[in-house]
C-alpha cells in the first residue's frame, strides 16, 4: 500500500474510483491522491500539457488571474521580488504583477526550467493551478517555505475538496494530469505545522504569510 506523499504517513484507504483511476486518502492531513501507479509518466504529462492555450491577451484569463493577482497586491509591499512557479508555456500572472510595478521570476519543470531562480529568497511566489499536478508535493512544499522571506506571502490557486459525494461528480478529477487534491482542512494542517497565517479567497485561492 501507498504511504501519503505529503505527510509521509504509512495509513491511507480508498476514497473513490473511477474509470480510469483510484484514489486513496491519507488518514493524518486527509490529502486525497491517485494511486501513484496510475500517473502519467513525463513525456505524457508535457504533451497534455502543450495543448493549453494560456494567452496574456485573452481578458477571460486576465480576469481568472486577477482572483490571485488582486488579494496577493493588497497583501505585498510596492515593488517587490516575487517568483511565479509553475508559470507554464504562457505566463500571464508574471506580466499583471510586473504592471502593477513588481519584479517577477519565472520558474517551470518544462518551460522556464531555470534552477538559479530557485535558490534566492522572495518576498512573495504565486503557484497557480499547480498544486494539484505535483507528484512529491512534500519536496515542493519545503521548497516553496525556503523560497519565501520570513513575512512573506505563498499565494495558490486549486481547487478544493469537499467531501465524497461532490468529488464522485467533481470535474476537476477528471483531468488526468491532476494527481492530488487539497481541501481546507489540509491547507490548515499545512499552515499550523509550518507556523504560517492562512487565508481563504473565495473557493480556490489560499494565501498564506510565513511568520518566522
Amino acid at each position: 500500500m501507498h504511504s501519503c506523499p505529503l505527510c509521509h504517513n504509512p495509513t491511507v484507504t480508498h476514497y473513490h474510483s473511477d474509470k480510469r483511476r483510484d484514489y486513496l486518502q491519507c488518514d493524518n492531513c486527509e490529502l486525497v491522491f491517485v494511486d501513484p501507479s496510475q500517473r502519467l509518466e513525463a513525456n505524457e504529462e508535457k504533451a497534455h500539457y502543450d495543448l493549453h492555450e494560456n494567452d496574456p491577451s485573452d481578458m477571460g484569463y486576465r480576469k481568472f488571474l486577477s482572483r490571485i493577482a488582486d488579494p496577493i497586491t493588497e497583501r505585498i509591499q510596492p515593488n517587490s521580488h516575487g517568483l511565479d512557479f509553475g508559470c507554464g508555456p504562457g505566463p500571464t500572472l508574471s506580466l499583471m504583477l510586473q504592471e502593477r510595478g513588481h519584479d517577477i521570476e519565472l520558474y517551470d519543470i518544462y518551460y522556464h526550467p531555470n534552477q538559479v531562480v530557485l535558490e534566492k529568497a522572495y518576498d512573495f511566489m504565486t503557484a497557480t493551478e499547480v498544486i494539484e499536478h505535483l507528484y512529491e508535493p512534500d519536496k515542493v512544499w519545503q521548497q516553496w517555505l525556503n523560497l519565501v522571506k520570513p513575512g512573506g506571502w505563498i499565494g495558490l490557486m486549486t481547487k478544493m475538496v469537499i467531501d465524497k459525494e461532490a468529488f464522485a461528480t467533481w470535474h476537476y478529477k477528471n483531468d488526468v494530469t491532476h494527481v492530488i487534491f487539497f481541501s481546507r482542512r489540509i491547507f490548515q494542517y499545512l499552515a499550523e505545522r509550518d507556523k504560517l497565517a492562512l487565508e481563504f479567497i473565495g473557493n480556490d485561492v489560499i494565501l498564506l504569510r510565513k511568520l518566522q
